[in-house]
C-alpha cells in the first residue's frame, strides 16, 4: 500500500548551486549528498516542516538518454521547466523577503480564487509557485 509521496525530482544545472539556493535562500535542509561512482551524485533536501518528503536535485544525465538529457538542459536554460508548488503563510511577505535575497520573480503576488500566488525561478530556471491558500469552490472560477 502506498502511504505517501517521499521523493520528488528537481532537475538542475549545478547541484551545488541548487543545493545552496534551496538551503540558504528557501530554508530547506541538506539531507543526503553521496557520490555513487561514474560521476553520479545523489543530493537530497528536506523542508523542516515536511521531513518525510525529499527533493532530489538531479543534473540531466543517466538514466536519461542523451537526447532526453539535452532536452531537460535546454528547458532549464530557457527557464521553461516546471518546478514546485510551495505553500506559504503570507505570500506578499515571502515575496518581499525573497526579492531582498535576490530571487528572480516572473509574477508578483496576485489574488487568485484559491489564494495569493507568486512565481519565481530557482538558480536553474525551474518555476517555483508560492501559494498562500484560501478556501474555494469550483464556482469561484469563471466557467465553474
Amino acid at each position: 500500500m502506498i502511504t505517501n509521496v517521499s521523493l520528488v525530482t528537481v532537475y538542475c544545472l549545478d547541484q551545488d548551486k541548487a543545493r545552496d539556493f534551496y538551503v540558504d535562500v528557501l530554508g530547506f535542509e541538506a539531507a543526503v549528498d553521496i557520490s555513487m561512482g561514474d560521476g553520479f551524485r545523489w543530493v537530497t533536501l528536506k523542508h523542516p516542516s515536511q521531513p518525510e518528503l525529499e527533493l532530489t536535485l538531479m543534473v540531466p544525465g543517466p538514466p536519461l538518454t542523451a537526447e532526453a538529457a539535452a532536452f531537460y538542459r535546454g528547458q532549464l536554460e530557457k527557464g521553461e521547466m516546471g518546478g514546485l508548488g510551495l505553500q506559504v503563510d503570507d505570500c506578499r511577505k515571502t515575496y518581499e523577503e525573497l526579492v531582498a535575497k535576490g530571487v528572480t520573480f516572473i509574477q508578483e503576488p496576485s489574488d487568485r480564487p484559491y489564494g495569493v500566488e507568486a512565481v519565481c525561478r530557482d538558480v536553474s530556471g525551474n518555476w517555483l509557485v508560492l501559494v498562500e491558500k484560501k478556501a474555494f469552490t469550483p464556482g469561484d472560477f469563471s466557467g465553474g
